[in-house]
């Protein structure tokens, strides 16, 4: 959502590493984040879950 995270912020997801708030899908909102995964295995593998990411400003 880009009210908690602006679009174009550089964050650190654990688990994952940096990234860039580059979309917005329309489930994402609050505080909820999705990240890109290669392939089906791997994001089946990743899962959902909690994390508490850093943003860089």
């Amino acid at each position: 959502d880009p009210k908690v995270i602006p679009l174009g912020s550089k964050v650190f997801v654990p688990g994952y590493g940096e990234a860039i708030a580059a979309d917005k899908g329309s489930s994402v909102k609050g505080n909820k984040i999705d990240v890109f995964i290669p392939s089906q295995k791997q994001a089946i593998q990743w899962g959902n879950k909690t994390v508490k990411i850093k943003v860089y400003n």
